[in-house]
């Protein structure tokens, strides 16, 4: 493994033990790297992930210590879910001899490929990134490479560096937070779309968050800042945003495209039509994308179908957690939707929600939560009808409301426009539940 900037000998503060980091962890290990390594957390010792170590010795600083004295150290590599602005961070950068670094940039300082593909945007970003992954898999002309996925969609790229070769590509899925302070970006960026996301703490185990949707933005357009950024490939609606930067490199709109596909969801001609520009760009043939595209299903926990019983169609997109995609969700069916919905709050905005759930749900169920207060208050605002809204007090009682409501045919919806913090751990177990609870029914 090649050094770091300043690994040698140095001092190297892990800030949050999550995902990324974890990685980094097993690479400094597996490398023994010559560094005194301290793990940062406000996580008791017993709530930390187990971490497997053979050649390192490693500190803790926990509890109400963890963001302490951090100018001791001379590189801090931060986590995605710890803010930029902690106090900590901000008082050690003042010595000028403690850097600011994260997983995400030590990979692309060390990563062998320039052929990376990065994908961003509030939604949709796990879908086209996947999309992209699969076409470039498919195509028989570049065997010979590689291709590899990672990022936000939950594989560190830091886990796959040491079997990327100079010809592979790389599709990562990247998050706001990740890319908040990468001083580098991908050969080919792609960002599907913005909405009002991340603008108020919702996830206590990840606290941060953006102050304006400005400076959501902006992070959001970090992907594409960067001098080694030669193509972005962005959605056509955000044209009055790109147009005020200076990009260097080219830029690309899509549109939605119609090209069949087994998605459902009639956003998801949006995340089609990021990935067809992409393969346009890597002059793959369209006989390739075209028949990826067609078998291409939905993501798990994404308007994930999940099964039909007694006529009703029982669909999880535990990942919409904005009123936007949820509001879309809902224009994606016809049938009568009974909806589950509702959660933690994360600063959004309910008012045209639930004006479309006041026209399109039959039925609405809302999971506690903060954000479930508010769509409440929403809700009587345009004179909903209480006999049509249940407050469930957990997952199981929500889908056993949805089934008897759903009764004769239609759709059972799990889209809540709200965070799962609260009452979940994240929006996958909150969407296993769903499914284990549906999967129960006769």
């Amino acid at each position: 493994m090649p050094k770091t900037e300043k690994q040698n000998n140095t001092k190297i503060a892990l800030l949050g033990l999550g995902l990324d980091n974890l990685a980094l962890l097993s690479l400094l290990d597996k490398n023994n790297a010559p560094a005194e390594i301290t793990i940062c957390d406000f996580r008791a010792h017993d709530k930390l992930p187990n971490i497997k170590i053979k050649n390192l010795k490693i500190d803790y600083r926990l509890g109400e210590d963890f963001n302490k004295n951090l100018s001791d150290f001379s590189i801090l590599f931060r986590s995605p879910g710890w803010p930029l602005n902690c106090p900590g961070i901000k008082e050690a950068l003042k010595n000028k001899k403690t850097e600011l670094s994260s997983p995400l940039n030590l990979f692309f300082n060390l990563v062998p490929t320039k052929n990376i593909i990065g994908v961003t945007g509030t939604k949709g970003k796990g879908t086209t990134a996947t999309l992209i992954y699969k076409i470039l898999r498919a195509d028989k002309k570049g065997s010979g490479r590689n291709v590899f996925l990672g990022g936000n969609i939950g594989i560190a790229p830091l886990s796959f560096l040491n079997k990327i070769k100079p010809n592979d590509y790389v599709i990562l899925e990247l998050s706001s937070f990740q890319l908040e302070d990468l001083k580098y970006s991908p050969y080919i960026s792609v960002v599907t779309n913005l909405f009002k996301e991340h603008l108020a703490p919702a996830d206590p185990n990840n606290p941060n968050f953006h102050s304006s949707l400005k400076k959501y933005w902006d992070a959001k357009l970090n992907i594409a800042k960067n001098a080694k950024n030669k193509y972005l490939v962005v959605n056509e609606s955000l044209k009055k945003l790109v147009i005020k930067e200076k990009l260097k490199g080219k830029i690309i709109y899509f549109n939605e495209s119609n090209l069949p596909s087994k998605l459902t969801g009639d956003y998801n001609k949006q995340n089609v039509g990021a990935a067809l520009e992409v393969a346009k760009l890597l002059k793959i043939k369209p006989e390739v994308y075209k028949k990826v595209i067609a078998g291409f299903i939905n993501l798990e926990h994404r308007l994930e179908f999940v099964k039909e019983i007694n006529k009703v169609k029982y669909f999880d997109n535990s990942f919409s957690t904005t009123p936007e995609s949820t509001t879309l969700d809902l224009k994606s069916f016809n049938e009568p939707i009974v909806q589950i919905a509702g959660g933690a709050d994360k600063g959004a905005y309910f008012k045209d929600l639930v004006k479309m759930i006041k026209k399109k749900t039959a039925f609405l169920i809302l999971l506690p939560g903060h954000g479930s207060d508010r769509i409440k208050i929403e809700l009587k605002k345009i004179n909903f009808p209480n006999a049509k809204l249940f407050l469930a007090k957990d997952m199981g009682e929500a889908v056993n409301i949805a089934k008897e409501k759903s009764a004769g045919g239609g759709v059972v919806l799990l889209s809540t426009a709200c965070a799962s913090f609260g009452l979940f751990k994240n929006y996958k177990e909150r969407g296993d539940l769903f499914k284990k609870y549906v999967g129960l029914i006769k």
